[in-house]
Formats: C-alpha cells, structure tokens, sequence
C-alpha cells in the first residue's frame, strides 16, 4: 500500500500541475523527482512483486499518456509562438535594416528645394518672421506689428486671421509642439504667449514683460515649460513654466545686442553669439538647475545666427562671410573650437537679422541664411558638410523657415514681396 500511495500521490501532484498549467510549480515538481526514495521492499513480500508491478505499470503508463496529452499541445503552442516571433524578429531586422539603407541612401543623393508654383501670396509690408506648426497645417507671418494666421492646405495658403496685440515691428514666431500654442516676440520689448480658443481662433494666454529693449531671439525647450530670448539690452533671460511664467534668472555676460540663440538636443545647454563677437557656452547645472556661462569664445567677426547639430556640434555664420563655420567639443576638456569652415554663398555685404538657422535632423540639413541667400548644406555621416543647394533672392532683406520635417521652406523677401513656398525633392 505504501508503493500505492507514492505513486498515487506523484498522479495527483502531476495532475495538479497540468490542471493549472503551472509551469512554475512542473518545474518545482521534477526538481524534486530524484529525492522521491524507492519504497523499501519487505522480504515477506518480495513473492508479490510481480503483483505490484501489475498494479503500477498501469497507472504509471496512464499518468505519462496523461502528461502527453496535456503538455503536447501547450509545447506546441510555445514552439509556435517562439517561430513566429522569431520571423516577426527577421521581418522587423529587414526592414530596419531597409530602412537605414534607404535612409543612408537618400543622405547620399542630391536634393533641391523648388518653387511651387502660383501658390505665392503677395505681401508688400515687410516680414520679420515665419512659421510652420508641427504638422505643416498652419503658418504665420508677421506684417510689421501684425500676426498673419494661414491656413495651409494642398500646400495653398489661405488666410484666416490677423493679430494685433504688438505694438510694433514682431521679431520672432515659435509654434509649440505638445499643445495649440504659439510664442511671438517683438520690438515692444515684450513676449506673447497664443492659444487657440474653442472658435479655433487665437487669443493671448500670457504676456510676459521684463527685456528693456527690443527682442531679437528666442528659443523654446522641448518640454515647453522654458522660454529663453535673447535681447538687444545685452541680456538673456530663462522664462519658467510654474503656475505662470516667470523670468527666473538672466545672463548678463553678452556686452551689446544678443542676436542668435540655440539649444541642443540634451537641453542642458545654450548658445548665443552677440554683436560684441562673443559667442557664449551655457549649461545647466545638474545640482540647482541654475544655468552658468562655461565657456566664451571670442569671434573675429560677429554673426546673426548660430545653431547646434547635435550635442557635440554647432555652426555658426560670421556676418557676410562666404563660409560657415563649424565648432566641436574636445573630448578632454569638455570645451568648444572651430574645426572646420564651409564654403557657403552670400552675394552682398550686408546681412539682415531674425532668420534663424536650423538645423532639420530628419535629412541632415542646414538651413543658413547669409547675405542674398539661402544656403541648404547637408551633413553626411562623416561630419561632413556639403552644400547642395543655394537659393539666391536678389535682397538681403530675406526672411523665412524650414518646416520640422524638412519637406518645405517658406520665405518672404522684398524683391519678389512675395510669401513664397519651396517644396523638398530629390534629384
């Protein structure tokens, strides 16, 4: 009885864990097969042996039929989920892998911005600076102090609103990404924060006062809780985001007019080049959040605009010069020096302000506005740059952007007095 009760007791734990398809407490269960001890044999009974072995062999041959019968079908059906996420995992790796390729690729081929035609809009007044939102379906356009809202659709422009809170000549537009929102600033010394009513018309949300002079440049984090402008009274303040924006620290460093602004992908660190020739290093401390100037390099010739191309990177365009320049990091000391210059177009020897520079990450491009023109530069996998195209305008007094994805740049310039939009293709 008691070679009956063993086994009996191994048929109900087994069939316990097949009932619950524990695979925990299986596992658990044939860990402890080996230390289950024959069960001792009595002389007296070694004659009925043959008898329990006609007892056992049939229940034994049962459990193990029963184990078959349950444990195939959900081994079946891991080896089968294990296949198909082994193919999903091929399929996926190919088209990554195609996807890099066709990426690289696309890098490698030329590319030119061209005009869509007959989709101009006239504007005589002079432009100070344009917008896209993120997805492409908005833009603005300042007309001296006013804010032109147009709807952009079938890449055709149509107006749907003028704004009129400055009280002078708007300098920047900045769309937010996260929420329906944008940031103008102006010669009124002040900045506007815009929102779109349940009309889908745009109203003042915040009005932030605290430059002396007028506003030149601005940059927005990627968070959107901090605003940071640069200022023709030789400061630059960090606007936060708490329960209202509030100006929480301004540098001071800058000796005349803040012209350019840009922050890098990691977001702990600014840089603005001025009119004095300096361009500034600014980085957050991880220990206050305070933001400190690291590093000040000195210029021989000032510039309007600069921008990072990654964390490690920036180009920055001295005034009507015919070649941008390219600083990088040192790996050691932690600090920034020109590496490289690349030669770009200008055309005459006079620049205007307020056309930032960026630097569209999706196809590695450069955005660079110099003189007469605009110098699209690609940067390939070796930190190359090569210009590919240069679009001239005829006129230094030129403003414009790239959309975030790259497909279109719209400029507006007083030859043409045309609100113009290129479209991206390549060659």
């Amino acid at each position: 009885m008691k070679s009956e009760q063993i086994v009996r007791k191994l048929y109900n734990e087994i069939k316990e864990c097949l009932q619950g398809s524990s695979f925990t407490r299986i596992d658990a269960f044939l860990d402890q097969l080996p230390l289950v001890p024959n069960p001792p044999v009595p002389h007296k009974i070694v004659n009925n042996t043959p008898k329990l072995q006609q007892i056992q062999q049939p229940l034994i041959q049962t459990i193990t039929n029963q184990i078959i019968e349950e444990v195939q079908p959900i081994f079946n059906r891991i080896i089968n989920k294990q296949i198909k996420q082994e193919q999903l995992n091929l399929v996926q790796l190919e088209q990554l892998n195609k996807q890099q390729d066709n990426h690289h690729q696309s890098h490698i081929k030329p590319f030119k911005y061209h005009l869509i035609q007959n989709h101009s809009i006239k504007q005589n007044e002079r432009c100070r600076a344009i917008a896209f939102n993120k997805d492409n379906s908005i833009v603005l356009a300042t007309c001296h102090k006013q804010i032109k809202v147009f709807e952009f659709k079938e890449e055709v422009l149509r107006q749907t609103q003028i704004l009129s809170e400055h009280q002078s000549n708007v300098t920047t537009l900045n769309f937010m990404k996260k929420s329906t929102q944008f940031i103008s600033a102006c010669l009124d010394k002040q900045i506007i924060i815009w929102s779109m009513n349940i009309d889908n018309q745009w109203i003042t949300s915040y009005k932030l006062s605290g430059h002396s002079d007028w506003i030149n440049c601005l940059v927005l984090n990627n968070n959107e809780d901090l605003i940071i402008s640069g200022s023709a009274d030789h400061t630059i303040k960090f606007w936060v985001k708490q329960n209202e924006w509030i100006c929480s620290q301004t540098i001071t460093d800058h000796k005349s007019q803040v012209l350019g602004l840009s922050l890098n992908e990691q977001q702990n660190q600014v840089i603005s080049c001025g009119w004095d020739n300096l361009i500034l290093i600014i980085e957050q401390s991880s220990q206050d959040q305070k933001w400190n100037v690291i590093q000040k390099i000195s210029v021989e010739v000032f510039g309007w605009r600069l921008c990072f191309i990654n964390d490690n990177i920036f180009t920055f365009q001295p005034y009507c010069k015919e070649f941008m320049d390219v600083y990088e990091m040192n790996s050691s000391n932690k600090q920034y020096a020109k590496t490289k210059n690349i030669p770009v177009k200008c055309g005459s020897n006079g620049c205007e302000p307020y056309f930032p520079q960026q630097y569209i990450k999706s196809k590695c491009v450069v955005v660079n506005k110099n003189g007469y023109n605009v110098n699209l530069i690609r940067k390939n996998q070796n930190a190359d740059f090569i210009t590919h195209q240069s679009i001239d305008f005829g006129s230094n007094n030129l403003q414009g952007q790239m959309s975030e994805d790259g497909e279109y740049l719209i400029t507006w310039d007083d030859k043409s007095n045309e609100i113009q939009i290129r479209k991206y293709h390549q060659e």
